[in-house]
């Protein structure tokens, strides 16, 4: 599981950063690419990664301001033109559906692969499979926007292959039996739960994206343990009355929710065209002030999500 930045500004395309689009990387987990936002220039940020437009099935809207979402039509485009057939699941705030619709049929482009359109009506789980549960709740901005919870199933214990050879357990279909936690005769009169031969569960793992936001309790439920925070840092904490002005939240705040949610790593993003370089690291070390595991994120930037570590039964 790897994040991709695709655009970490805010508003506006700049030299250094493109509007806001977030690449969530499950290539190992389900050979599938989710996008978070869509701004204006998406699909040309991905032709310098090794992203293929055909694997992405999901792409998540957390508000419907064009810095998140005027590169939609252009990627559904060029996902049809690149080979794209399988269905892509649209999930967002109402209207999107209409937007979407609205920009193919005016520009007179047809799709090869049907699109599934999903529109938030209420806070709640939007997907949800064996592997993977994606629930969102509305923020604080001056639109509807939203923050998504994308929470990774727990891995079950490997069997205990070493444990059952030494007790001369004979190998065979009484493995995959212990391995499922069912009690199993042996035809010595030993009985064996499968419970005790199986190891360490690991946790599966949690991200939080947010959309633009003002600081709010919905982003700390949201992020409650979470590997990875992604927040918007559109200002700095000397720019306070600024933020909450415009509905936006400073690096401080969101270190802040990062404390409150016991996250373990933050990652700012939404960066203001008026903070380069040295100012965007200032951003950085106000939060770090407040949460240390945090970085101000680039376009392109890579963050790999390990597992968790095992965790005793």
């Amino acid at each position: 599981m790897e994040i991709e930045f695709l655009g970490t500004g805010a508003g506006v395309p700049a030299r250094s950063r493109n509007v806001t689009s977030i690449a969530l990387k499950l290539l190992d987990e389900r050979n599938e690419v989710w996008l978070f936002d869509c701004g204006e220039g998406t699909q040309q940020q991905i032709l310098k990664t090794t992203i293929k437009p055909r694997k992405v099935n999901k792409i998540f809207i957390t508000h419907l301001h064009g810095d998140h979402i005027f590169g939609l039509p252009g990627f559904l485009t060029s996902r049809s033109n690149q080979g794209g057939e399988t269905r892509l699941d649209l999930y967002g705030p109402t209207g999107i559906k209409r937007y979407v619709q609205t920009s193919l049929a005016v520009t007179g482009t047809r799709l090869s692969y049907p699109i599934a359109y999903h529109e938030i009506t209420e806070p709640g789980i939007v997907f949800e499979d064996d592997q993977f549960q994606v629930s969102q709740l509305k923020l604080d901005h001056r639109i509807d926007s939203y923050g998504y919870r994308i929470q990774e199933a727990a891995f079950t214990g490997e069997l205990l292959v070493d444990k059952l050879k030494a007790e001369q357990v004979p190998s065979g279909p009484i493995y995959g039996k212990l391995k499922a936690g069912e009690t199993v005769s042996l035809p010595d009169g030993r009985v064996l739960n499968g419970h005790d031969y199986i190891g360490e569960s690991r946790p599966g793992r949690i991200v939080a994206i947010m959309g633009d936001t003002r600081k709010t309790d919905h982003t700390i439920t949201l992020a409650q343990d979470a590997d990875v925070l992604v927040h918007e840092s559109t200002f700095s904490q000397h720019e306070s009355k600024l933020a909450r002005q415009y509905f936006h939240s400073t690096s401080t705040q969101a270190a802040q929710i990062a404390v409150a949610a016991h996250c373990r790593r933050l990652l700012l993003t939404h960066i203001s065209a008026r903070y380069l370089g040295r100012a965007a690291r200032q951003l950085q070390e106000e939060a770090r002030e407040v949460f240390p595991n945090t970085r101000v994120v680039n376009d392109f930037d890579i963050i790999k999500i390990p597992l968790p570590v095992a965790v005793k039964e």
